[in-house]
């Protein structure tokens, strides 16, 4: 595969995984392979790469003989990736808070303001994924932030599956005591928060 395709399937595998995540692509749904090439004009090898990806992400399964499906949602998976970002994404702070710059937590800080200014559960859901991920940026473990990135991701499909259609402006109190924790560099405190916030997903 060249790199131009790669980058095509990476770009394919990014706009189908949002399609999975807003729901626009079903649990149980198929995914042709002819349909998405044409679709999206790029060849089938191309298509096939961009799917290999979503089944590595977990966002599909394969079908013997029958190709591939979006993969159901499960409460007992959602309950996994809860206690998997539990276990991580504090690791990940503690090593990100020494070398946040301040212009890296005033980005965060500005994001956390866009979450609590969300007016649909998409748009919240887009900026925590945001926040979470603008924490960490200091983290100098591109395999762990990758994984946290992935588990984020595959959670966001859980939560906007709940909460997509009842939704309701909200602030989080937990998301400012991260950022001043963060400000004082007090990274036990900024872990045991963060620790507290991700038991109460929902």
């Amino acid at each position: 595969m060249t790199d131009i395709q790669d980058k095509k399937s990476d770009q394919i595998a990014r706009a189908l995984c949002e399609k999975i995540i807003r729901g626009e692509l079903q649990p149980g749904e198929k995914l042709r392979q002819i349909a998405v090439s044409r679709e999206y004009g790029v060849s089938h090898a191309t298509v096939r790469e961009a799917m290999l990806q979503l089944a590595a992400q977990g966002l599909t399964i394969v079908l013997p003989r029958r190709g591939m499906c979006v993969a159901p949602l499960d409460r007992n998976a959602a309950d996994e990736l809860k206690v998997m970002r539990q276990a991580l994404e504090p690791v990940a702070l503690a090593h990100s808070i020494p070398n946040l710059t301040k212009a890296q937590i005033a980005k965060a800080d500005k994001i956390r303001l866009a979450c609590d200014a969300a007016e649909s559960a998409l748009d919240w859901e887009e900026a925590n994924r945001m926040f979470h991920m603008a924490i960490i940026s200091g983290c100098a473990m591109p395999r762990l932030t990758e994984e946290i990135s992935n588990l984020q991701l595959l959670y966001a499909r859980h939560f906007l599956a709940k909460h997509a259609s009842n939704w309701k402006r909200r602030s989080d109190p937990d998301h400012l005591a991260i950022i001043l924790a963060i400000k004082d560099r007090d990274t036990h405190r900024a872990t045991a928060v963060l620790h507290r916030h991700l038991a109460r997903l929902s």
